[in-house]
This record gives structure tokens, sequence and C-alpha cells, in this order.
């Protein structure tokens, strides 16, 4: 199929690579010259400018955006509407808000244009291993398309990857999110026990490593953390600023207006809060409140 991907970075630009692998056409465009040169490279048609989309002599047009959610993606999408016809397509791969995700799919129908969700999963190994796709939209846009999903995801997928209307595929992949927090959250906590056991001098890489096979836990997740120990012991490289990139706060707020609790996911968020704060002063406050009740040793910051 002819596809225009918009956004040819990590994401973006492995979903184009896996495509052109599997004899689609793909026309990619991004602000990045060098990632327009990357892709080139591999097969791609690339324009310099949205606006080379209307010359294009396909139809009808199916564009991919895969770009960070918010400004950048509305910009896109509005730009989009001006330059797309009846019964031409857009496909939003980010993680957008499904709420805005609604709207947007309202907007584009008052403009005859279809609109697709597509909650990917995946990361930079999606070109190797496929993709995990949960798409919502109209059902049969999405069948008529699928080729593209097909080529994208792992064999044993089957093209069974719709899972309902417009916002419900970025609604499945923001509750996937949230769950990533809990679990990624609970492995990095049992590790930190670990090492704090200083008495067995525990080999933390040669641990998780074993946990690969055979053990309850194994998981992907497992799997990576298992790759950096054994390149380095103690992780030196890394800090502990954990940033966030927004599900995980959605996730929250839809538990709280569904009155569904979500203790873990809600606690891996708010660790991720406390490793950007550099000695923050609600610890200094529980040391000022120990002092003056119990007259408890004070340490010196």
């Amino acid at each position: 199929m002819n596809l225009i991907i918009v956004g040819l970075g990590k994401m973006g630009g492995n979903i184009a690579k896996k495509l052109l692998r599997d004899n689609h056409k793909i026309i990619g465009f991004d602000s990045d010259k060098n990632q327009k040169e990357i892709i080139e490279k591999f097969g791609a048609q690339i324009i310099d400018s949205l606006n080379d989309i209307k010359s294009l002599d396909f139809s009808p047009k199916i564009v991919w955006i895969m770009l960070p959610s918010g400004e950048i993606t509305e910009k896109t999408f509005r730009k989009l509407l001006d330059l797309l016809s009846p019964g031409d397509i857009i496909i939003d791969g980010g993680n957008s808000n499904y709420k805005i995700t609604r709207k947007r799919f309202e907007t584009a129908k008052e403009h005859k244009i279809h609109l697709v969700d597509c909650g990917t999963s995946g990361g930079i190994w999606g070109l190797k291993n496929g993709y995990c796709l949960t798409i919502g939209g109209e059902k049969h846009i999405y069948e008529k398309i699928m080729p593209i999903f097909n080529s994208l995801t792992p064999k044993n997928s089957n093209g069974n990857l719709y899972v309902g209307e417009s916002g419900s595929g970025h609604y499945v992949k923001m509750i996937h999110n949230g769950i990533e927090y809990g679990m990624m959250q609970a492995i990095a906590e049992g590790i930190e026990l670990l090492k704090n056991k200083s008495e067995y001098k525990l080999d933390l890489s040669k641990i998780v490593d074993n946990w690969k096979d055979g053990s309850v836990i194994k998981s992907w997740l497992i799997d990576l953390v298992s790759d950096e120990l054994n390149d380095d012991k103690n992780l030196d490289k890394f800090s502990s600023y954990v940033d966030d990139s927004g599900e995980g706060r959605w996730t929250i707020q839809e538990s709280i207006e569904l009155g569904v609790p979500t203790p873990v996911i809600t606690a891996a968020l708010f660790a991720r809060f406390r490793s950007r704060q550099a000695d923050p002063i609600s610890g200094k406050v529980l040391s000022a409140m120990r002092k003056g009740f119990g007259g408890h040793e004070v340490k010196n910051g």
C-alpha cells in the first residue's frame, strides 16, 4: 500500500523501514534533514514539505502521524485536514489522549476524512520483533488498511488488532502504559532490596539473569535490566532521574473518574516525581517534626 509517514524518529523511522521491507511504498516527511536522509537510503520517497502531499497522485491518501502527543500532533492534524480530500485516512500512531482523539475523529468526519487511532507499543525493538498495536475507529476503515497493520505486527497477531470505536485504541494503550509503570517500579524496588542486603554480597547481574528463564516474573523488562546489569553491574552510567510521558497521569485520572482504585500505578508515578527532586523540602519537614516532638538527631544536608 501507499503510506505517508509524518515523523521519522526512532519509532516512525523503524515503522517506515519495516513497511518498506514488506514492499509497501513509503513517502516520508520529517523536519529533521538527517532523519529524512536515513529513511531515504532504505527506499522511501522523501517530501520536503507537508504541502507536497497535495500533489501526490494516488487515492485514498493514508497518512500515519508518528509524533509526540500534544501541540505538534494537533498542528499536524489540523494541517492535514486542509491538505487531504474526502475519503482520505489519517492514522495517529502516537500516544494521544483518547478524549482528544474522539474530538479529532468528529472534526475529521466533518471534512469527510477518516481518523484511526493506533496505540503503538514495541519501542525501538519493534523493527525486529514487530509492534503490538491496538486500533480504534471505524471498523471498515481498519479492514481496508489492514495490510499495513499486518506488516507491522508479529505474525501470530493474524490481524486481530481492532479494539473498538474511536479513541479505544489510544485508551487501551494508555492503560497498557499505566501497567508498565507499576511493573517497572516493582522490579526496580526489588533490585534495590537485593543491592542493600550488603551482608550477602549478592551479584545482581547473575540473579536477574537467572530470573529470565523459568521464573514467574520473567519478562521483557527483566531481559532489558539483565542486559544492562551484565554491561554495568552498578548501572553507573544512569542517573536515578525518571521522566514520564503523560500516559500514567492519564491512567490515574481515568481511575478517579471511574472510581477504580489503582494504588500500584499511582505509587509508581509518584515515585517518578520523587526521583526528580533534589533534596526535597518534605524530607526536611519530616526531620524538623521528629526533632520537635522527640528530640531526634538531625543529619545536616
